[in-house]
């Protein structure tokens, strides 16, 4: 079946121990990893059934808790693990395209006045800011209760790639300001101005 990213994460959890859905779910939101998947309930308790499905998870308990809805417990299966490191291992060596929302914008900002575009770019520098702020107190946590850094180094990745793309953002937005970066009139702009000249000239 093919792989998706909730899918992969519950793998991962089961892998370390048997548990039911909801405590994955409170798991995931503890260990912040709703930032790197989108976690919603409805959407786990899909990704489980399809891993049942496919016999990489399986059912080991049924309990309920006095009136509340029973709750299944999982396991991982041999063939799960085996598709968790084939998973992983792949997405470690492949550079995928993803296809993400911001280089086409930058690459469409042109459709903006210059003014907008650096008001856009400092707003999202604010942004940016307040998510490496929120990194930075997570690390720092980890490292006070002594987490072996394997287990969430990909918090370190996603400082480094924040801080980068701030510092670019930061430079670019200097560019602007200073006109060093002279930047374009929109063309519907400019043709807006022609259209008016024009019905001016006619009148």
């Amino acid at each position: 079946m093919p792989g998706t990213p909730l899918g992969t994460t519950v793998l991962a959890l089961l892998n370390e121990r048997d548990m039911h859905p909801y405590e994955m779910f409170q798991l995931l939101q503890q260990r912040r990893r709703d930032r790197l998947v989108k976690l919603r309930a409805g959407s786990l308790y899909h990704a489980v059934g399809r891993l049942e499905a496919a016999e990489l998870i399986v059912a080991v308990a049924t309990e309920r808790d006095g009136n509340r809805p029973e709750r299944t417990t999982y396991a991982i299966t041999g063939a799960g693990r085996a598709e968790l490191r084939a998973r992983v291992g792949e997405a470690l060596e492949r550079a995928v395209r993803e296809f993400p929302q911001f280089p086409l914008a930058l690459s469409e900002a042109h459709n903006l006045d210059g003014e907008e575009v650096v008001q856009r770019l400092t707003a999202r520098i604010a942004l940016l800011e307040g998510e490496l702020a929120d990194l930075d107190t997570f690390r720092a946590t980890m490292l006070e209760l002594d987490k072996p850094r394997a287990y969430w180094i990909e918090v370190d990745y996603r400082r480094a790639v924040t801080r980068t793309e701030i510092d670019w953002l930061r430079a670019t937005v200097d560019e602007l300001t200073s006109g060093t970066l002279p930047w374009v009139v929109p063309e519907t702009t400019t043709n807006n101005r022609a259209q008016t000249a024009a019905q001016h000239t006619r009148g």
